[in-house]
C-alpha cells in the first residue's frame, strides 16, 4: 500500500502545474535564471556505470534546493537498496518511483523516473549508479544503444512557500524533500541545452547459439566425472 500510495502521488503530483492561485509568491530573479546550467554525464564502462548530475548557477541570494525528475528508459536500471546504501555514506538523496526487478530483462522491464535532490550550500551535484540491463541476442551480436534523455530541472528556495511562474518557466508540485513528507511548489527551468547520453550495452550472437550450448555441455560432463573420480577416490562412495 505504501508503494501505491507513493506511486500515485508522484503521478498525479509532480507532472502537474500548479494552479494560478498556488503560483502567487516570490520568484526567482530573471538574471539569475539565465545563469542556470544543468549537465549530465555517463562515468565508467560496462554494465555498471554513473550518471553524473551537476547545476551550475550565479550565487543565489537565498539556499537553494535542485530536484532533477528524470525518465529513464527500460533498457537500465537502478537499484533502490543500493541507492539507501549510498545515502548512509555519501548523503545521495534520491526516490524511485516503482519497484525495479533487478534481474529481468530489457524487453521484460518498463521505464521508470528517479528524483535526485540537491541543495546548497556547496555544489549542486550528485553521482546515481546506473545499470545496463541484458537485451535479446540478436543474429550477428554487437551492442545495444540505450539513449538517456535529460532529467527536468525544478528550482525552490526554502524561503519562498509559493512560487511565481513566468513566461519561460512554469510551477509544479513535487515532495519537498528526500523525505517524501509534504509537497511544495517548484519552478521548473525550460528551455536548458542539455546533451543526451548514451549506454552502449553488448548484446549475444545467437548465431552462436549451437557452439555455446555444446561447449557447455562438454564442460559441464567433464566436471562431473573429475567430481565423481574424486568422489571415488576418497572413499566417499
Amino acid at each position: 500500500m505504501l508503494v501505491l500510495y507513493f506511486v500515485v502521488t508522484f503521478s498525479c503530483v509532480v507532472l502537474c502545474g500548479a494552479s494560478h492561485e498556488d503560483a502567487v509568491g516570490c520568484a526567482f530573479a530573471s538574471s539569475w535564471l539565465e545563469s542556470v546550467v544543468l549537465s549530465m554525464k555517463l562515468a565508467k564502462k560496462g554494465f555498471h556505470r554513473d550518471l553524473q548530475y551537476e547545476v551550475q548557477h550565479d550565487p543565489p541570494s537565498h539556499p537553494v534546493k535542485a530536484l532533477l525528475v528524470h525518465r529513464l528508459p527500460r533498457g537500465v536500471y537502478m537499484d533502490r537498496y543500493q541507492i539507501a546504501d549510498l545515502n548512509k555514506d555519501t548523503g545521495l538523496q534520491a526516490l524511485l518511483d516503482s519497484p525495479v526487478d533487478l534481474e529481468s530483462p530489457a524487453h521484460l522491464s518498463s521505464s521508470f523516473s528517479a528524483l535526485v535532490f540537491l541543495s546548497t550550500p556547496g555544489p549542486l551535484q550528485a553521482t546515481v549508479p546506473v545499470h545496463g540491463r541484458y537485451h535479446r541476442p540478436s543474429n550477428t551480436g554487437g551492442w545495444e544503444h540505450v539513449t538517456i534523455e535529460p532529467p527536468r530541472l525544478l528550482l525552490r528556495q526554502e524561503s519562498c512557500g509559493t512560487l511565481d511562474p513566468s513566461l519561460s518557466h512554469s510551477v509544479v508540485k513535487a515532495p519537498c524533500t528526500f523525505q517524501n513528507e509534504s509537497v511544495c511548489s517548484w519552478l521548473e527551468i525550460h528551455g536548458l541545452q542539455v546533451s543526451r547520453v548514451i549506454f552502449e550495452i553488448p548484446v549475444g550472437d545467437s548465431s552462436l547459439t549451437n557452439q555455446v550450448c555444446v561447449v557447455t555441455l562438454l564442460v559441464t560432463m567433464l566436471c562431473c566425472i573429475y567430481i565423481c573420480k574424486a568422489l571415488w577416490k576418497h572413499g566417499i562412495f
